[in-house]
Protein backbone atom coordinates (compact mmCIF):
# COMPACT_ATOMS: atom_id res chain seq x y z
CA UNK A 1 0.00 0.00 0.00
CA UNK A 2 1.44 3.50 -0.97
CA UNK A 3 1.72 6.41 1.41
CA UNK A 4 -0.18 9.66 -0.24
CA UNK A 5 2.79 11.68 -0.66
CA UNK A 6 4.57 8.61 -2.54
CA UNK A 7 1.34 8.18 -4.83
CA UNK A 8 1.89 9.71 -8.49
CA UNK A 9 -1.91 9.57 -9.26
CA UNK A 10 -2.65 11.25 -6.22
CA UNK A 11 -0.36 13.89 -6.35
CA UNK A 12 -0.86 14.65 -10.61
CA UNK A 13 -5.05 14.32 -10.22
CA UNK A 14 -7.24 16.84 -11.54
CA UNK A 15 -7.33 19.90 -9.51
CA UNK A 16 -10.72 20.59 -7.70
CA UNK A 17 -12.37 24.07 -9.16
CA UNK A 18 -15.28 25.72 -8.53
CA UNK A 19 -17.46 25.40 -11.87
CA UNK A 20 -18.16 29.41 -12.19
CA UNK A 21 -14.63 29.63 -11.91
CA UNK A 22 -12.52 27.76 -13.93
CA UNK A 23 -9.09 29.58 -13.29
CA UNK A 24 -9.47 30.28 -9.72
CA UNK A 25 -6.56 29.24 -7.54
CA UNK A 26 -6.64 26.83 -5.64
CA UNK A 27 -6.91 27.85 -2.26
CA UNK A 28 -9.55 30.61 -3.69
CA UNK A 29 -13.38 30.09 -2.79
CA UNK A 30 -16.35 32.70 -3.84
CA UNK A 31 -16.98 33.16 -0.15
CA UNK A 32 -13.56 34.54 -0.23
CA UNK A 33 -14.16 37.43 -2.63
CA UNK A 34 -17.00 38.08 -0.74
CA UNK A 35 -16.15 38.74 2.69
CA UNK A 36 -13.25 40.90 1.22
CA UNK A 37 -16.04 42.58 -0.58
CA UNK A 38 -17.96 43.10 2.32
CA UNK A 39 -14.76 44.48 4.57
CA UNK A 40 -14.14 47.20 1.48
CA UNK A 41 -18.08 48.05 1.64
CA UNK A 42 -18.82 46.51 -1.97
CA UNK A 43 -21.38 44.85 -3.01
CA UNK A 44 -20.78 42.43 -5.79
CA UNK A 45 -22.83 42.24 -8.89
CA UNK A 46 -22.48 40.00 -11.95
CA UNK A 47 -19.91 42.63 -13.68
CA UNK A 48 -17.95 42.11 -10.54
CA UNK A 49 -17.74 38.98 -11.00
CA UNK A 50 -17.19 39.37 -14.78
CA UNK A 51 -13.64 41.45 -13.73
CA UNK A 52 -13.05 38.64 -11.10
CA UNK A 53 -13.22 35.68 -13.70
CA UNK A 54 -11.10 37.85 -16.27
CA UNK A 55 -8.34 38.53 -14.04
CA UNK A 56 -8.31 34.55 -12.96
CA UNK A 57 -7.81 33.80 -16.61
CA UNK A 58 -5.23 36.25 -17.81
CA UNK A 59 -3.31 34.93 -14.38
CA UNK A 60 -3.88 31.55 -15.47
CA UNK A 61 -2.88 32.18 -19.51
CA UNK A 62 0.20 33.94 -18.29
CA UNK A 63 0.79 31.96 -15.16
CA UNK A 64 4.74 31.04 -17.33
CA UNK A 65 5.46 35.16 -17.46
CA UNK A 66 8.13 35.84 -14.75
CA UNK A 67 6.09 39.00 -13.52
CA UNK A 68 2.95 39.92 -14.73
CA UNK A 69 3.20 43.77 -15.68
CA UNK A 70 1.12 46.52 -14.09
CA UNK A 71 0.33 48.43 -17.83
CA UNK A 72 -0.21 45.15 -19.54
CA UNK A 73 -2.71 43.84 -17.05
CA UNK A 74 -4.62 47.35 -16.86
CA UNK A 75 -4.37 47.50 -20.68
CA UNK A 76 -5.83 44.09 -21.18
CA UNK A 77 -8.92 45.14 -18.80
CA UNK A 78 -9.56 48.02 -20.57
CA UNK A 79 -9.56 45.96 -23.55
CA UNK A 80 -11.47 42.87 -22.36
CA UNK A 81 -14.33 45.15 -21.14
CA UNK A 82 -14.58 48.12 -23.80
CA UNK A 83 -17.52 47.89 -24.57
CA UNK A 84 -18.83 48.28 -21.13
CA UNK A 85 -16.75 51.61 -21.59
CA UNK A 86 -13.25 50.20 -20.38
CA UNK A 87 -11.31 51.33 -17.70
CA UNK A 88 -14.08 54.07 -16.37
CA UNK A 89 -16.29 51.18 -16.47
CA UNK A 90 -13.93 49.77 -14.36
CA UNK A 91 -13.17 52.50 -11.51
CA UNK A 92 -16.87 52.22 -10.97
CA UNK A 93 -16.84 49.00 -9.86
CA UNK A 94 -13.44 49.15 -7.84
CA UNK A 95 -13.23 52.58 -6.55
CA UNK A 96 -9.91 50.71 -4.86
CA UNK A 97 -8.50 50.42 -8.56
CA UNK A 98 -9.66 47.85 -10.84
CA UNK A 99 -6.55 46.10 -10.61
CA UNK A 100 -5.25 46.13 -7.00
CA UNK A 101 -8.90 46.06 -5.50
CA UNK A 102 -10.27 42.89 -8.32
CA UNK A 103 -6.86 41.20 -7.90
CA UNK A 104 -7.58 41.12 -3.41
CA UNK A 105 -11.07 39.82 -4.50
CA UNK A 106 -9.75 37.08 -7.09
CA UNK A 107 -7.29 35.56 -4.99
CA UNK A 108 -4.51 37.03 -6.76
CA UNK A 109 -1.25 38.92 -5.87
CA UNK A 110 -1.75 41.84 -7.77
CA UNK A 111 1.04 43.39 -9.48
CA UNK A 112 4.03 45.62 -8.13
CA UNK A 113 2.89 49.01 -7.71
CA UNK A 114 -1.02 48.50 -8.48
CA UNK A 115 -1.17 50.62 -5.60
CA UNK A 116 1.07 53.06 -3.77
CA UNK A 117 -0.14 54.70 -0.72
CA UNK A 118 2.21 57.53 -0.38
CA UNK A 119 0.61 59.20 -4.08
CA UNK A 120 -2.89 58.36 -3.47
CA UNK A 121 -2.78 56.44 -6.46
CA UNK A 122 -4.57 53.63 -7.14
CA UNK A 123 -4.56 51.29 -10.28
Amino acid sequence: MLHTSTDINKLVGDRATHPDFPYAPLEWAPEDALKIARDEGLELGLAHWDVIRALQSYFAHHDEDTVIGLRELHDALGEHFHLQGGLRFLYTLFPGGPVAQSCRLAGLKAPFMASDSSFGSVA
